[in-house]
């Protein structure tokens, strides 16, 4: 199948977050991948550089993630990262997961044709960004597919709720976790198995699965990269 003949490419979509949300997503990044460590103070200068914004946006940023509890602001000193635990990743991803396996039985239910067309379209980009190395579109492939699922279950609510939890984490790096990538190979296909059968239970369970299998993955990354030395679970 010629998947640019069913769906634009995820990773040309128009425009860009706006400015603030764009810095908290950079620097949540930064924190989730463990290249800042709970602690350290966040330079604004840095990030300024880093994104090509001005100083307002980054502080804007940064104070949306002092409502997330993901830094902390130190009075006359600027921004630091905040302690955060195993057990606060895995709440994270518990609360995605629960919500994402329901809208994915409520897919399974409704899926016309047009849309599993449109999700075999998905899969085939992310496998040709699988094998051409290139994460920044296998991410924008993934999160194309799960989107797809969302809108097919008809449910605005329910994703208006996921989209509240899914901001609080990270979306652009996990190609470089060891075996996301491989897991989602497999994975994925099993989620359109499923919906193109209209096995609601079981699309609901693989979703779950998918999800809190993806949290393991990351903590395991963030244990080897030394986060929590020293900490309890």
């Amino acid at each position: 199948m010629a998947t640019n003949d069913v769906v634009t490419t995820p990773d040309r979509a128009p425009g860009r977050q706006p400015l603030p949300a764009e810095v908290a997503s950079h620097v949540r990044e930064l924190i989730f991948s463990g290249k800042v460590r709970p602690g350290e103070f966040l330079r604004i200068e840095p990030i300024t550089e880093a994104l090509g914004v001005s100083s307002t946006p980054v502080r804007e940023g940064l104070l949306a993630l002092r409502g997330e509890g993901l830094v902390r602001l130190v009075p006359r000193k600027g921004f630091v990262v905040a302690t955060f635990t195993r057990q606060d990743v895995r709440d994270l991803f518990w609360a995605q997961a629960q919500l994402s396996a329901r809208l994915a039985v409520r897919a399974a239910r409704k899926i016309t044709p047009e849309q599993i067309t449109r999700l075999e379209a998905l899969l085939d980009g992310y496998q040709e960004a699988v094998e051409a190395g290139a994460e920044e579109r296998v991410s924008s492939w993934g999160h194309a597919f799960h989107r797809e699922i969302n809108l097919a279950a008809d449910s605005r609510r329910l994703a208006l709720l996921l989209g509240s939890v899914v901001k609080h984490l990270p979306n652009r790096f996990y190609a470089a976790i060891d075996g996301q990538v491989a897991a989602t190979c497999t994975e994925h296909p099993l989620l359109l198995d499923a919906l193109r059968r209209h096995q609601a239970a079981r699309a609901g369970s693989l979703m779950e699965h998918h999800i809190l299998a993806g949290a393991d993955r990351l903590i395991g990354v963030l244990e080897e990269r030394g986060l929590w030395l020293g900490q309890e679970t």
